[in-house]
């Protein structure tokens, strides 16, 4: 009778998640095909009264061109710029600068195959998932091709800065270690230098134990289980892709076409055997949930560096208080519905004894404060399998004069998705987060040349 109760009350929590997040993906759709609507109207009826006032610049200021980029990297289930219409993922806040990239990466796929598209993406060409990495991960090792490069000059005297948001934030690391490794075929002169500061919003570093609760298997971080949100996850995401219709995939895209899933080059079998979990990419582990597993994070922390002349800084957020010892949602009003039931489940989750713990030394106590997607202990700066320099602070001011090489971190009441997607939802929160950012790309962070002396051969 007890094993019943638990059985239906699983069902009966699947059934409400699965409702919820499906409601919130059709709300975020239909609102960015309303206001392509509104805008595609607007431009009909006043096209005819608008009239261009040109500008002529002073060529004695500096230019936008002149500004290294900031690019702003979306996390599991984002889009970049071009996807969703004018619907913008981080809000609008692209708008607050004059030279913000907001590139369109998979939104399913791995953090490694994320990472060799935002390469691509900004040096140009054709993406090279690279041919061992593709031969194990059974998928195409080429991908999109982009004729027009996004910065084309970027190098070590052009060093870039980037803003990642959940796993975003992960992908921009192991970037920065490919380019340290040179990783790239072809571009022999790569350095971790290429990257001039890190900004993580809500930054994936070392995993999550929603993972969990959403369906893969703690044994391992790889699998899932039989009957969870992430298998109806992966039943939608393979018919979409399947059916590869073209009006849907130019307006949202998970990121598979190096899998091939369509019908045109899958079949009906190809088909069976992705239903099956035989084929793509969740039969070999190679999309993003294994990643932000605690495993899976302590698999790719191992292999990645925090550089010395690197400026790091990090938000890590939270929406959970102590009352009377016991870690509780802190309030209703101020967490996002979708995420309120896991700000619930996360604060109370318990790893189970059965199965071996995820690294030596982990205690459920210091995993229960989250936002509803993530730990905060998770965000704060990388800590698994070792952990790197870091540095608490309290506003934003007291990291004044920044130092390069350290993850400065600053902990904020705020869900997962407090500073992505509706700005009105953060009101003045969000403007003053993202001018802090801003402010500090341009204003604080800067990377000193040795000089050379007048007798001193350069």
């Amino acid at each position: 009778m007890i094993r019943w109760w638990i059985s239906s009350f699983q069902l009966a929590e699947l059934f409400i998640s699965s409702v919820v997040h499906l409601l919130y993906g059709f709300y975020v759709y239909s609102t960015a095909v309303a206001a392509d609507l509104s805008q595609a109207l607007s431009e009909c009826v006043f096209k005819s009264n608008v009239s261009l006032e040109v500008k002529k610049q002073d060529p004695s200021k500096s230019t936008v061109d002149d500004l290294p980029p900031i690019v702003l990297v979306h996390g599991i289930f984002g889009f970049g710029k071009g996807k969703f219409g004018s619907f913008s993922y981080f809000g609008g806040a692209e708008k607050k600068d004059e030279r913000v990239l907001v590139p369109d990466l998979g939104s399913l796929t791995s953090i490694y195959d994320r990472a060799r598209e935002l390469f691509y993406y900004l040096k140009g060409g054709r993406v090279d998932y690279g041919e061992q990495h593709s031969k194990t991960c059974g998928h195409s090792r080429f991908g999109r091709i982009y004729e027009q490069a996004h910065y084309p000059q970027w190098d070590e005297d052009h060093p870039i800065h980037f803003v990642g948001h959940s796993a975003g934030a992960q992908v921009v690391r192991v970037l920065q270690q490919m380019l340290a490794d040179k990783a790239f075929e072809g571009y022999e002169n790569t350095s971790e230098n290429w990257v001039l500061s890190i900004t993580a919003l809500s930054g994936a570093f070392n995993g999550t134990t929603r993972t969990y609760l959403d369906g893969m298997l703690p044994e391992d971080g790889q699998n899932m289980k039989p009957l969870c949100l992430l298998q109806l996850c992966r039943l939608g995401v393979i018919i979409y892709d399947w059916l590869d219709i073209p009006l849907l995939k130019a307006y949202y895209n998970f990121g598979f076409d190096h899998f091939n899933l369509s019908w045109r080059k899958a079949g009906l079998w190809g088909l069976v055997d992705c239903l099956l979990g035989n084929a793509g990419p969740w039969a070999t582990g190679d999309w993003i949930l294994p990643d932000l597993t605690i495993q899976g994070s302590i698999k790719l922390n191992s292999n990645l560096q925090t550089f010395p002349n690197t400026f790091y800084f990090s938000y890590a957020t939270k929406r959970t208080r102590k009352i009377l010892g016991v870690t509780v949602p802190s309030g209703i009003l101020g967490i996002h519905p979708m995420l309120f039931i896991r700000v619930l489940q996360m604060s109370l989750y318990r790893y189970p004894t059965d199965v071996p713990p995820p690294y030596k030394g982990y205690r459920d106590e210091d995993w229960q404060d989250n936002d509803g997607a993530l730990n905060t202990i998770s965000m704060t700066h990388p800590r698994l399998p070792i952990e790197h320099p870091s540095c608490s602070i309290v506003n934003d001011s007291d990291c004044q004069p920044l130092q390069p090489g350290i993850w400065y971190y600053k902990i904020v009441e705020a869900d997962h998705i407090f500073f992505i997607l509706n700005r009105e939802r953060a009101g003045v929160q969000f403007d003053l987060m993202y001018d802090n950012i801003f402010e500090r790309c341009r204003k604080h962070i800067f990377r000193k040349t040795s000089q050379t002396l007048p007798n001193e051969a350069p």
